[in-house]
This record gives structure tokens, C-alpha cells and sequence, in this order.
């Protein structure tokens, strides 16, 4: 046996050394060591208790963002119009709208930091929207469209676009398709962003640039097949126009 191997085994074991102090430590200091373990107990707890709490804050979240789509989904009849005996209904989008509205905001409101509660600020736009309140409707928006979720941002994105094409802001709408042409959000497909850009052109007597997106999309959008799909058939369709039927 060496020299060096003698000193390695004379040298004391780090790991015991180190239990020994950590018991010496303890020993000497009790009550330090008692409301240390409570405060560790403690955090464990206020983890627990926060992640029961969040999740039971979900649930809770979840029900009534399920409340204020039932009534978003509640049928518009007109006066006269015959409906199934207990059926709820509206006499107009507006008024439904409104309605719904109130129920969005309150869970964004409550809510926030759940999804169901970002799933709602979007819809107390979208019914703003309906509602003919374009003003909070794109404060809304620009809130959702700042969100992380990208999805949820795509569609915001999409819907202040929509403002600004009924505000006669068309370069705003634009510089938003040309982002949403270029993103991957799975809400709103670039194809999808890139049709509504021609469409605006088109409203603006700008054909030849209408044209333009049409043709790329066509070829563009085919699956491994090579068949057209959902875009390139829309794009297909528009750059050759069926005449209608017989008046």
C-alpha cells in the first residue's frame, strides 16, 4: 500500500464528518432546528394548499365560463317564431350578446389566471363585437392579443383586424394578416390569414394584388398528395369564379 493510499484511509469520511456537525449543530441549537423543520412543513403545506386551491379555482372557473357559453349559444328567434315548449331564446344577436358579455367579463374577472378565464376576456370581445361596441371590443382584443398562448393571440389578432377593416384602418388590418400569414398559430392557419388579406384587397379595388395571394395559395396549399386544401381550394375558387346558375 502507498503512501498516498495510507493518507486517502487516514482522512476522515466527508459524509460522516459533515452528519456529525449537522447533529452538533442541532444539538446546540434545538429550538433553531425545531422552527426550521415547522417552517419547512409549513411551505409544504402552502404548496399543497395552493395547488388545491388552484385547481378547485379551475373548477370553478370552468363552470362558469360553461355558464356564459350556454347563454352565447342561446337561440335568436324572431317574434312569432315557434320554439320548443321551456326554450330560452333572444329577440336579437345585440341583446343576447349583451347578455353573454356580462358573464365573460365577470369569469375574466374572477378568473384571470385560469384559462377558462383567458378563454373568457376573448369572448367578452367577440360579444362586444356583436354588441356594436368596437371601442372595449378592441381594448379587449389588444389585451388577448398580448397573451403567451399564441393560439389565443391568433385569434385576438384576427378579430382587431376585423375592427380595423370596419374603421377604415386598413393598413393596421394589414400589417396584421401579413403577421398572421407568416405565424404557426393552429386557430388561425396562415392560409386562412392570407385569404382574408386578398379579400381586403379586393374590397380595395386592388385585384392585381388579390390575384397575386390567390395564385401563391393555390399552388401553396396541397397535402403530400398534392390535392388542394382548405386555402388552396378557396384560393382556386376565387380565381375562377363559377358562373351562377340561371336567375
Amino acid at each position: 500500500m502507498d503512501n498516498a493510499t495510507k493518507r486517502e484511509l487516514k482522512q476522515p469520511d466527508q459524509f460522516i464528518t459533515l452528519t456529525e456537525h449537522g447533529a452538533e449543530w442541532a444539538k446546540n441549537n434545538r429550538q433553531t432546528a425545531i422552527g426550521a423543520g415547522v417552517a419547512a412543513v409549513v411551505v409544504i403545506l402552502a404548496i399543497v394548499g395552493g395547488y388545491v386551491l388552484f385547481q378547485h379555482h379551475s373548477t370553478a372557473a370552468a363552470t362558469a365560463f360553461g355558464d356564459a357559453m350556454q347563454t352565447y349559444q342561446t337561440p335568436v328567434a324572431m317574434p312569432g317564431q315557434p320554439l320548443p315548449p321551456g326554450t330560452k331564446s333572444y329577440a336579437s344577436i345585440s341583446e343576447r350578446a349583451a347578455a353573454a358579455n356580462a358573464q365573460f367579463q365577470s369569469v375574466a374577472q374572477h378568473y384571470g389566471l385560469t384559462e377558462s378565464g383567458k378563454l373568457a376576456l376573448y369572448f367578452s370581445g367577440l360579444t362586444y363585437m356583436e354588441e356594436g361596441q368596437n371601442g372595449p371590443a378592441e381594448d379587449t382584443f389588444k389585451k388577448v392579443a398580448g397573451s403567451w398562448n399564441h393560439d389565443l393571440a391568433a385569434l385576438a389578432k384576427m378579430s382587431l383586424a376585423q375592427i380595423y377593416e370596419q374603421t377604415n384602418r386598413d393598413a393596421q388590418a394589414v400589417d396584421l394578416y401579413n403577421e398572421l400569414s407568416n405565424g404557426k398559430a393552429s386557430t388561425v392557419p396562415p392560409g386562412l390569414a392570407q385569404i382574408q388579406l386578398a379579400e381586403l384587397y379586393s374590397a380595395e379595388g386592388k385585384a392585381d394584388k388579390a390575384k397575386e395571394i390567390y395564385a401563391k395559395l393555390k399552388d401553396k396549399d396541397k397535402d403530400a398528395k398534392g390535392n388542394p386544401g382548405p386555402a388552396g381550394a378557396l384560393a382556386a375558387e376565387k380565381l375562377n369564379p363559377q358562373p351562377s346558375g340561371p336567375q
